[in-house]
């Protein structure tokens, strides 16, 4: 049984003296996630939780450094994350989150890192950070780093889904579903609360409507099935995201010296 890691070196240990030596050259880890609603059995911090306990093992496994993860996302959408009608989402507007992003990624900069890695955890996030990633200017910004980020669904193969979610609706409506709840009961199983929610129809991917009806979209910001969620499951997934992610690491963003 594969154990996750816990003595992981994170970058807001070290003192300002150490930073030069032990960032240069090496490999930062920075988790992006959210604080949103996800109905009545999970907590606020699914959104940071997942992406902050792959960011930690990612980094442990890369011999890298864990950076403290970004906590507020995004606007939840109704058709992505339930939206706004329901209590505790705490999010900062589209453009002030890239202007946000992309200050960070200047300072980040700085450090002079060998490999930046972002891993992102709330699915209205992704366009954004994309955006900010690529509207820096990262090749004079990060002219000696890699920087790769994805969003952890990302790395979920067909074959994972296929072999254990056959009747998957989609990443758009796997909001508090049966893939966070499996996650979270594998991950923190003390903040799971024990009702399972179940919307018997997930709402379309890319449609937008105005007005909204909350209870036709979602079951109490539930957007698909919790059925069928484990720790089991959450273990499998979780362990299948960190072998993604190191494979993704793996493969260089430029074709090496000599190369086509």
């Amino acid at each position: 049984m594969r154990q996750r890691a816990t003595n992981v070196p994170r970058y807001g240990d070290l003192t300002s003296p150490e930073v030069p030596d032990r960032v240069r050259g090496a490999t930062l880890v920075w988790p992006v996630g959210g604080l949103e609603q996800h109905g009545p059995h999970l907590p606020l911090s699914v959104d940071m939780d997942i992406p902050d306990a792959l960011a930690r093992q990612l980094a442990a496994e890369t011999g890298g450094l864990v950076l403290p993860g970004q906590p507020l996302s995004a606007r939840s959408l109704p058709h992505s994350g339930g939206g706004l009608h329901f209590p505790g989402t705490v999010h900062i507007g589209g453009a002030a989150f890239i202007d946000y992003l992309t200050e960070a990624l200047r300072s980040l900069a700085r450090l002079r890192p060998a490999r930046l890695v972002v891993v992102n955890g709330h699915y209205e996030n992704e366009g954004l950070l994309f955006e900010a990633l690529d509207g820096c200017a990262p090749g004079t910004l990060f002219p000696a780093t890699e920087v790769v980020a994805f969003s952890w669904w990302s790395l979920v193969t067909d074959g994972w889904l296929g072999e254990h979610l056959p009747a998957f609706p989609g990443w758009h409506a796997e909001h508090a579903g049966v893939t966070e709840t499996s996650l979270m009961m594998y991950l923190r199983p003390d903040v799971v609360r024990p009702e399972r929610p179940v919307n018997p129809s997930p709402p379309a991917a890319g449609v937008y409507r105005h007005p909204v009806d909350e209870a036709a979209i979602s079951h109490q910001g539930v957007l698909s099935s919790t059925t069928g969620a484990s720790a089991e499951l959450g273990e499998s997934l979780f362990w299948h995201l960190v072998d993604g992610g190191l494979r993704t690491l793996e493969k260089p963003s430029v074709p090496a010296p000599g190369g086509p």
